[in-house]
């Protein structure tokens, strides 16, 4: 049975997919505003960001939030973590690539986490200690022994692009060990297939909290390992992230941290 917090969750994702396939349709007319440099926010974003927010408002008005467009709010053991939109520049492309995701810590654990993805209509959702799931089906990391033959997911700093020197040293690295790379633009979803063994493993550079906060959840429930290029656990305010299944998380961390701040 699905813990009452999720199905809210749940809830309120469906309310925010709603919004963006009917703003789809006319994407080219949504208002767009910059926010920093090679990083934007729409009309949807807010839209979806609000929605999402009075849905679980409904339920829970007392808790606090961290979200992509409004920040934190509010003061409560009990915190939301959202990304309305994972995949803005895809979505305002019109690439069918993007998610709701949505996490809840309690005193700064993650506790439950949906990534949604509302082309697809592919739920993606776990409860700590409970499994991780896909539209019901238990998902699984990949079964794969090393990086011989792995595709990772990956991304670049696109927000931070002082980082890119490290980060084509690490690329450069990992490539020669693997079988190939895809670079998708929807952080969430990168987590979510590693979770469901469609990609051997992950990592960026450059996140924020409602990037990885559910997506990591789902990983870890799904039996794979999630750390930051340190080594360290707690990824949400990291910065840094590698995602995979534990026999290819030992090579690929080998390789990432040895180039991570060494040239």
């Amino acid at each position: 049975m699905t813990h009452p917090v999720l199905n809210v969750a749940i809830e309120a994702a469906h309310a925010a997919a709603k919004i963006m396939r009917r703003q789809m349709q006319h994407v080219d007319a949504i208002p767009v505003e910059r926010k920093a440099r090679h990083d934007y926010v729409s009309e949807v974003d807010r839209a979806c960001e609000a929605e999402i927010v009075r849905e679980i408002k409904r339920y829970y008005p007392d808790h606090g939030f961290v979200c992509e467009e409004s920040g934190k709010t509010g003061e409560s053991d009990y915190v939301w973590i959202i990304d309305p939109l994972d995949g803005t520049s895809n979505y305002l492309h019109g690439l069918p690539h993007f998610a709701v995701s949505i996490a809840q810590q309690v005193k700064g654990r993650t506790e439950h986490a949906v990534v949604y993805d509302p082309l697809r209509d592919e739920l993606f959702i776990a409860s700590r200690g409970s499994g991780a799931f896909l539209n019901s089906k238990r998902i699984r990391v990949a079964a794969r022994n090393g990086l011989e033959g792995a595709i990772l997911a990956t991304a670049f700093p696109f927000r931070d692009r002082g980082k890119m020197q490290a980060y084509a040293r690490i690329f450069q690295s990992v490539f020669a060990k693997v079988e190939d790379f895809r670079r998708a633009g929807t952080a969430s979803l990168d987590l979510a297939w590693v979770a469901a063994g469609r990609m051997d493993g992950y990592f960026e550079m450059g996140l924020k909290p409602w990037d990885v906060a559910a997506g990591a959840l789902i990983v870890r429930e799904a039996g794979g390992v999630v750390m930051d290029f340190d080594g360290n656990d707690a990824v949400e305010d990291a910065g840094t992230i590698i995602a995979a299944p534990y026999k290819v998380m030992t090579p690929l961390r080998q390789l990432i941290s040895s180039k991570w701040k060494n040239p």
